[in-house]
């Protein structure tokens, strides 16, 4: 559903807007790369519709597909990378301790509800690291959220010197709570009800093992079964002030091993994927272990340039009610 915030009005002239999405790209890449050794490299729009690669986020989502008459094949334009990226550590030959990031342009045809946050075009950094078997750990996975939050903070603060109009504040102290926690905490909310209690009291929170099923008999949100490990992997969340709600700026994790992936792809009722190459490849331990996840670019320019609406930031399609209620309000989407 649509929310305008009382007396809103935009921080930045247009051209102004473009400068600094801009500015907070060619930034926040610089200092994530180097705070997680990472390399930049390109990456496809879509793959093989039968390689396996193609992430299938929670499972309900419909990927876009087409033929490709020149080759025989059926493509699918890429969800996420989160399975193309670990192959293409083994192909590209990344060592322990290295890793890769590029830009992710998807389209999400079956999102639910086109709203302030979520829009049909999906665009992120998605970066994945290779790590050994001692590094997959729980303190591993923190000191790397910190090391992302960093990340945000430095690209904050140096957007905040260039354009004096923008306010933003990104807590450098994360909060650590697990789904299960949060469950017990507020057993009588839905779940994004909780992660706004939460949240608005520690505005940079972590919540972590997301995916299997709590106390409840439910999980907090849905995850494939096939790249998270479910006890490794959570979401960075950060208070926005503009929309008054927690507000997810990436979803990652320690990536499967075989045992995991085994023991995942039966509670979610998918072992039929072992028999996919990518699959196949994982649960024979051909490809390394890594780490890594997606950060939203666009939702990471709303919360700095403190904008209502994803459409201030990043150029999409709406319906016609958000567009006349958007120009009413003095929204302008892109």
């Amino acid at each position: 559903m649509l929310y305008i915030p009382e007396n809103y009005k935009p921080r930045l002239a247009m051209y102004d807007v473009q400068r600094a999405i801009d500015y907070i790209k060619r930034t926040f890449q610089m200092n994530l790369a180097i705070e997680l050794n990472l390399r930049r490299v390109s990456a496809p729009l879509f793959v093989r519709e039968d390689s396996g690669l193609n992430d299938n986020l929670s499972g309900k989502e419909r990927p876009v597909g087409f033929d490709i008459p020149a080759v025989g094949e059926t493509a699918q334009v890429v969800q996420s990378l989160a399975k193309w990226k670990r192959l293409a550590l083994k192909r590209y030959e990344f060592y322990v301790g290295k890793g890769l990031y590029t830009d992710m342009n998807a389209i999400r045809r079956d999102e639910d509800d086109l709203d302030n946050l979520h829009s049909v075009y999906v665009d992120q950094w998605d970066w994945e690291k290779v790590i050994d078997r001692s590094m997959r750990t729980t303190e591993y996975l923190h000191q790397t959220v910190r090391k992302i939050v960093a990340a945000m903070v430095a690209t904050n603060n140096a957007l905040r010197y260039e354009f004096s109009a923008l306010e933003c504040h990104i807590s450098p102290e994360v909060s650590f709570i697990t789904t299960q926690e949060l469950e017990d905490m507020y057993p009588d909310k839905t779940p994004k009800e909780r992660e706004n209690l939460y949240v608005k009291e520690h505005p940079t929170t972590f919540l972590e093992k997301i995916g299997g099923k709590l106390k409840s008999g439910k999980p907090h949100d849905g995850r494939a079964p096939d790249y998270d490990d479910w006890e490794l992997n959570g979401d960075i969340l950060l208070w926005n002030d503009v929309l008054g709600c927690a507000f997810e700026i990436s979803s990652m994790g320690i990536r499967v091993d075989a045992e995991s992936l085994a023991k995942q792809l039966k509670l979610a009722g998918c072992e039929d994927r072992a028999e996919l190459p990518f699959h196949k490849m994982l649960l024979n331990d051909e490809l390394p272990l890594t780490i890594g996840g997606g950060i939203g670019q666009s939702r990471l320019c709303m919360l700095m340039m403190q904008t209502a609406h994803i459409g201030e930031v990043q150029a999409s399609v709406w319906d016609k009610h958000t567009i006349e209620a958007c120009r009413n309000a003095g929204i302008t989407l892109l």
